[in-house]
């Protein structure tokens, strides 16, 4: 009769093991072979521990052996297997990799499995296997720009710091307006919703004309101010920051965040903030729109409620702006601001090396 192997652990092996057991961020399979370890060494047989843990006998035993051989990281790592060989050779693969991120093929941008496989006398379905091992994605391409700001880092302190330490007794608002929403109407009905079919809509459509949607976003409790107007001039500017005098408690200071359009420094709109003291207006730093936290909230309008709606009017747009932003304020979210300006200025800055480096080379 096989005797299982018995199981002792020391003081400190056994706070290592009941940490594996109970630990949130531990692989569940390294938790349940830890939970294996702990009951054999109070003394139970595999089949007690197999029924336990709902695992075989087998596996019990297995776990048991391996840590009497090497202890602790025995349970924790996997022992290396075999497996089948790769059928593409390191140097084909280096080859495919070095051609796809340095060459460009003949009158096109960017490689395909179809045309680097025609290239290289290799099958679509190997060129794709080595693009996913190393992570290459040549059809995708993401867009950047970075700030050339002279004074970057002081608008980006300036910005951060009112959105991370906001003044007390005061209003801190997120300011921009979204111009040239069309009102688009379908020239054909889509199909609904159904179960093994997503909605369809009609790819093309009838122009009713555009509004531009105002709003200042208070990020405190994620309140917003908004209102739509024909157009998006330093007159209609001037108008929304009236209603934004009108509609925020007296007496309170409001720092605006806006950005560098040339609206937002009209010389009359200089005028009228000279004369209400209690407006400060912060400006983001040139091609750093991302700063301002009113670009989320236009998002979640156009994801929610303009890029599938059907409006045979202006002022049906108008009419499901107004009613988006009164359902918004009924229960406002917040967006919480996270990173600080150290962060954001060290990965403006390694972005910087990258685009200096690829440039250079």
């Amino acid at each position: 009769m096989r005797v299982a192997v018995e199981i002792v652990l020391s003081p400190a092996q056994r706070a290592e093991v009941e940490k594996l057991a109970r630990g949130r961020a531990v692989a569940v399979r390294v938790a349940e072979r830890a939970r294996i370890v702990l009951l054999a060494a109070e003394g139970k047989q595999n089949q007690e521990i197999a029924e336990i843990c709902e695992v075989t006998r087998r596996t019990v035993g297995v776990w048991r052996r391996r840590f009497a051989e090497k202890g602790i990281s025995g349970i924790v790592k996997d022992a290396p297997r075999s497996g089948r060989r790769r059928s593409i050779r390191e140097e084909v693969a280096g080859e495919i990799v070095r051609k796809t991120t340095q060459e460009t093929p003949a009158a096109a941008t960017h490689w395909s499995t179809r045309s680097l496989a025609k290239e290289m006398g290799l099958s679509p379905s190997t060129i794709g296997r080595v693009w996913r091992r190393h992570g290459l994605k040549p059809h995708l391409a993401r867009t950047f720009k970075l700030s050339r700001d002279p004074k970057f880092v002081e608008k980006l302190d300036d910005i951060v710091g009112l959105y991370l330490n906001p003044p007390e007794h005061a209003l801190v608002l997120c300011v921009d307006e979204k111009s040239q929403i069309q009102a688009l109407d379908r020239t054909q009905p889509g199909l609904p919703l159904v179960q093994g079919r997503c909605g369809t809509m009609t790819h093309d459509y009838k122009r009713h004309g555009t509004t531009t949607l105002f709003t200042a976003l208070n990020t405190l409790d994620g309140k917003v101010i908004g209102t739509c107007m024909p157009r998006h001039r330093h007159q209609e500017w001037i108008k929304f920051l009236r209603l934004i005098e009108r509609e925020t408690p007296k007496g309170k200071e409001i720092h605006l965040i806006a950005d560098n359009y040339s609206t937002h420094k009209h010389p009359k709109v200089q005028t009228w903030l000279k004369r209400h003291r209690r407006f400060t207006v912060h400006f983001t730093p040139t091609s750093a729109s991302w700063l301002n936290m009113v670009e989320r909230f236009f998002r979640d309008l156009t994801e929610n409620r303009l890029r599938r709606g059907v409006f045979r009017s202006v002022e049906e747009l108008i009419a499901a702006i107004e009613a988006y932003l009164v359902h918004h304020n009924k229960a406002p979210k917040p967006f919480i601001w996270t990173k600080k300006a150290s962060d954001i200025l060290e990965k403006v800055t390694r972005a910087r090396q990258a685009l200096i480096k690829s440039t250079t080379e």
